[in-house]
């Protein structure tokens, strides 16, 4: 019997990834005999992985990453697209036939698309981050590269020389002379900020704590969690609380998702099969 050709995310944990849902729901929008699973993996189990990905009879022929691999799977890689070389983060990978891995990054085009959709635009903004993982790398990157940057943007991380050799490591291929490390929340500037960041994964549990003193948020600021997985996480809670705008990370999953669909298919998906993907991923946060 012929294998499934098979798709799938892969990170750890996966518990809370809707990925499969959004992907699953295009493949029976497009009439495909395709699957899209969970593939949690343990640090240990990446490189034997990979080295299975290459075998002419594995079924899988796209992937997506998250936490903590964005990074760590480069080496694994045959090329990567221009986007990911930039931000060197990836976390779609196209298989092809003759098991040859590409790597693409749709987490910055997925970012930008969903700020555009807010009517948010960063040109000539002020902006803070919380966090410097494989997230970060992609949104830096994408707002690295727009000709019109935001006027600064402020990054504080807990460990500092995880965001410094981010940094270092960026500005070799974008244009990083915007970007400011801070050593506190406070040096953030929030109060000043029309945007707010958090790409850590403070706000997963409902118990974690706020990252931001309520105060600092204001009603002048968008205030943007990629957490989508509970949709409102306390930050999000607080800054509505404080009349800020707020959106979780749904919407650019759902973008990301669609450009990586069309990387692995190399098709242009209709307005019919998007909805079908978007609609799935607020159906399933729904019902929880």
């Amino acid at each position: 019997m012929k294998n499934v050709p098979t798709y799938g995310i892969i990170g750890y944990p996966l518990s809370h990834s809707l990925s499969p849902v959004m992907h699953n729901a295009a493949f029976e929008a497009l009439g495909v005999e395709a699957i899209y699973k969970t593939f949690p993996l343990q640090d240990d189990e990446v490189e034997v992985f990979f080295e299975n990905l290459r075998r002419e009879d594995s079924p899988i022929f796209g992937l997506n990453v998250t936490v903590p691999y964005k990074e760590k799977v480069i080496p694994y890689l045959d090329t990567l697209a221009p986007f990911a070389k930039r931000a060197m983060a990836v976390n779609t990978v196209v298989i092809s036939q003759d098991r040859k891995l590409t790597g693409y990054n749709t987490d910055g085009p997925g970012f930008l698309a969903h700020l555009t959709e807010l009517k948010f635009d960063p040109r000539g903004k002020r902006v803070a981050i919380l966090g410097a993982g494989g997230t970060t790398r992609a949104i830096l990157t994408v707002l690295g590269l727009i000709p019109e940057k935001p006027e600064f943007i402020k990054i504080y991380n807990r460990t500092i020389s995880t965001v410094e050799g981010l940094i270092r490591d960026l500005e070799q291929r974008v244009d990083m002379s915007n970007v400011e490390i801070v050593s506190s929340i406070e040096d953030l500037d929030i109060e000043l900020a029309d945007l707010l960041i958090n790409t850590t994964s403070v706000g997963l549990n409902p118990r974690d704590p706020l990252l931001v003193p309520e105060e600092m948020l204001h009603s002048n600021l968008l205030v943007y969690d990629v957490i989508y997985n509970p949709a409102q996480t306390l930050l999000l809670k607080t800054a509505k609380k404080m009349g800020a705008k707020t959106a979780n990370g749904l919407e650019m999953l759902f973008y990301q998702g669609v450009l990586a669909f069309q990387h692995w298919a190399n098709v242009q998906l209709d307005a019919d099969v998007k909805n079908k993907m978007r609609q799935s991923l607020r159906e399933a946060i729904q019902n929880g």
